[in-house]
């Protein structure tokens, strides 16, 4: 199984394989500068790299890839006790490519005009490619280890989703240090021999200049089609792409909807974590509806649980959502407890969401179980849903429902709004009108702003 099978296909014109901001790569000189870097490191074991968005760190990416030796892609923006627990935790060597200010380890450099025509072996396919951090929401975050396999398996069921094709550019101004902005979003057009526009950073203006490049995939995460949503002739400009893609956070149906006004496309949602890689997703030749993320891609399957039983798939009734599948991580690294808490038996991955599942399928992320089910008045309340009539309103930029401890309820319904002024009885009106009387927040708490990861999740456990 060749992970980077199609990586320098045979065909008479090579295009630019990588385009990041004005730094670009043919695809030629990708594979031997990166196979030069697999020379220099064949042997390592585990390497680290600040994965800022560059060439170097695609170089130091594929250059693993090629060598066999696990790449762990670190955030450029780590603080010291985050960067020291991940190089440990790790079992990091060195960095490969530039190192921070204070490095803790040597740094093996990248050297960006070294070519090597050397052909490696491919590596075994359950061998380590890559360890990726979560986001550490409780905690220190855990190691996840993830393999060739899963990788691979992972990109080809996406590709079967999305129609993702070798003529295809992809677009997007993502991190390099998740699944989202390094395997889909750097692995996935080299597996498919395709391109990529890096824009450094995910501005609608980036964006629209990427359109005008060719390209014809967009990533991003809600932010982002916030903002492109926001820029109605920097959004009009990827009229001319065929897919547009969200994730790593639910996309507010109020800009699903602005984004087709603008753009007559209708954004194509997907779910997946950090140990799952991405196992839901709508279809390039499906029906994608606002607020649901689809079904599950090739080689998933997916349960709904309630303590030892299984969920009806009635589109209403909600469960933890258990999923397992072949790009499926095994377990967290160095963390026997961790894994055993969410690896329940034969397979199953219990994800920590919460969901609802269709009779066609579709599934609904409700949110967190540890902050987005909300146990009120003996009501099992998911805060995606009143999250979602509320940003209908047109005084309601951005939104967080939480629940909030209450004697006499359980949890109180709050609600955190970035936004301009309305009356707090119009909101919760507004809910109780939509949905229904025990689910409308019982307090509205105006905000500045929402707390979020890099990745633009809101970090509801800082609300409340």
């Amino acid at each position: 199984m060749l992970l980077l099978g199609t990586l320098l296909p045979n065909a008479p014109d090579l295009p630019d394989a990588v385009v990041i901001g004005d730094d670009r790569l043919s695809r030629e000189d990708l594979v031997g500068a990166a196979t030069a870097v697999a020379e220099r490191i064949r042997g390592a074991h585990t390497l680290a790299v600040l994965a800022r968005p560059s060439i170097d760190t695609v170089l130091a990416v594929v250059g693993g890839l090629i060598a066999g030796v696990a790449v762990v892609p670190v955030p450029p923006d780590s603080g010291a006790k985050e960067l020291e627990h991940i190089l440990a935790d790790s079992g990091a060597q060195a960095w490969l490519g530039p190192a921070p200010d204070e490095p803790m380890l040597p740094a093996i450099p990248v050297r960006r005009y070294a070519r090597s025509w050397h052909s490696h072996p491919e590596p075994a396919p359950d061998s380590t490619a890559l360890i990726l951090y979560t986001s550490g929401t409780t905690g220190l975050p855990k190691g996840v280890p993830i393999t060739r396999r899963a990788i691979a398996a992972g990109l080809d069921a996406l590709a079967d989703a999305w129609a993702w094709t070798s003529r295809d550019t992809l677009a997007h101004g993502l991190p390099l240090f998740h699944v989202h902005g390094l395997i889909l979003g750097v692995l996935g057009p080299l597996r498919r021999g395709g391109a990529l526009i890096h824009t450094v950073k995910p501005t609608p203006a980036g964006y629209a200049a990427a359109a005008e490049a060719g390209a014809s995939m967009f990533f991003g995460v809600p932010t982002v089609w916030h903002r492109m949503a926001s820029d109605p002739a920097a959004a009009q400009a990827l009229s001319s792409a065929r897919l547009l893609v969200s994730g790593s956070a639910p996309l507010p149906v109020p800009v699903f909807e602005q984004i087709r006004t603008h753009t007559g496309h209708e954004i194509v949602e997907r779910y997946g974590m950090t140990e799952t890689l991405i196992t839901v997703s709508t279809r390039a030749d499906g029906e994608r509806r606002p607020g649901w993320v689809g079904l599950p891609v090739a080689g998933v399957e997916t349960r709904l649980r309630e303590a030892d039983s299984d969920v009806p798939h009635d589109g209403e009734s909600v469960g933890d959502l258990h999923v397992r599948g072949t790009m499926l991580s095994s377990g967290y690294l160095n963390r026997p407890d961790a894994t055993a808490e969410s690896w329940v038996g034969d397979g199953w991955f219990a994800t920590g969401d919460v969901a609802v599942i269709g009779s066609d399928g579709m599934h609904r992320i409700v949110g967190r179980r540890a902050t987005d089910l909300i146990k009120s008045g003996g009501y099992r309340i998911g805060a995606g849903e009143i999250e979602t009539v509320l940003m209908a309103h047109s005084a309601v930029h951005e939104v967080a429902v939480v629940g909030v401890p209450d004697d006499d309820l359980g949890q109180r319904i709050v609600a955190y709004v970035v936004g301009d002024a309305v009356e707090d009885q119009v909101l919760i009106e507004l809910v109780a009108n939509e949905l229904s009387h025990h689910k409308r927040p019982r307090e509205i708490r105006f905000v500045e702003s929402l707390p979020r990861n890099a990745m633009g999740k809101v970090q509801k456990k800082l609300l409340g």
